[in-house]
This record gives C-alpha cells, sequence and structure tokens, in this order.
C-alpha cells in the first residue's frame, strides 16, 4: 500500500482522485511560502493506494499533474519506494538510498518548484 498526498488544484483533470481512496482532506490558505499566488487554497488529499493500482494512478497523474503558469507534482511512498511525478516525468526511489533523492530535488527546482518544497527524505512519514 502506498500512501501520499494529492493537491486538487494541481490536477488538470482531477478524475484521478476516483482511483485512490482519500483518508483525509485539509484545505490551506494559500501563504506567500506557496508562490501560487493565482490560487486562493490548497486542497490536500491524503491518499492511500492500493499497489495493484499504482502504475495506472501514476500514469494518470504524470499527464494530468498541470505544468503552467507552475509545475506541480505529486507523491506516494511504501516502505521501500518513494515515487515522484511531475508532469511528464515519473521518479522511482529506493528509500534505503537517500542520495537518489538528489537528481529528484534538482529537477523539480529546475522547474520552478521552490526548494522548500522539494525537501523529500526517506525519513519523511
Amino acid at each position: 500500500m502506498y500512501k501520499g498526498i494529492i493537491i486538487e488544484e494541481s490536477l488538470r483533470e482531477p478524475s484521478v482522485l476516483n482511483d485512490v481512496d482519500i483518508l483525509e482532506t485539509n484545505i490551506e490558505q494559500v501563504t506567500d511560502s506557496h508562490q501560487t499566488p493565482w490560487l486562493k487554497q490548497w486542497t490536500l488529499h491524503t491518499v492511500e493506494i492500493a499497489e495493484d493500482k499504482a502504475e495506472k494512478v501514476v500514469q494518470k497523474l504524470s499527464t494530468s499533474l498541470i505544468s503552467d503558469p507552475s509545475s506541480w507534482y505529486a507523491d506516494f511512498k511504501n516502505p521501500t519506494t518513494h515515487v515522484i511525478i511531475f508532469p511528464g516525468r515519473i521518479f522511482r526511489i529506493n528509500r534505503s538510498k537517500p542520495e537518489e533523492y538528489d537528481l529528484v530535488k534538482a529537477y523539480g527546482m529546475s522547474l520552478g518548484i521552490p526548494e522548500h518544497q522539494v525537501d523529500f527524505s526517506p525519513e519523511i512519514e
């Protein structure tokens, strides 16, 4: 089972949310640190994804995530793997090899995502 967060406002096509189990939904008012002034809020869905549905969800997210005016990502993990999805690009990180996060962080920042938003770590649940 994978667990992660999907921000509804990051999706061009929110029907992908039908393919996951939403455990909790929180709404955050946008602040300067979000760097998304065109939005008033972020709707954060904490989700679980069954192993047998994960690849389908990954592919849908990769084509559903918005890349303009700013790029977004979604991520989820199980005990061994952290999957980080950007528009058109997917990373599968072995959580026992933290150095694998360096490329993902650099890629996210190259898309204009603030460094504090790509602070991926194997320790963060």
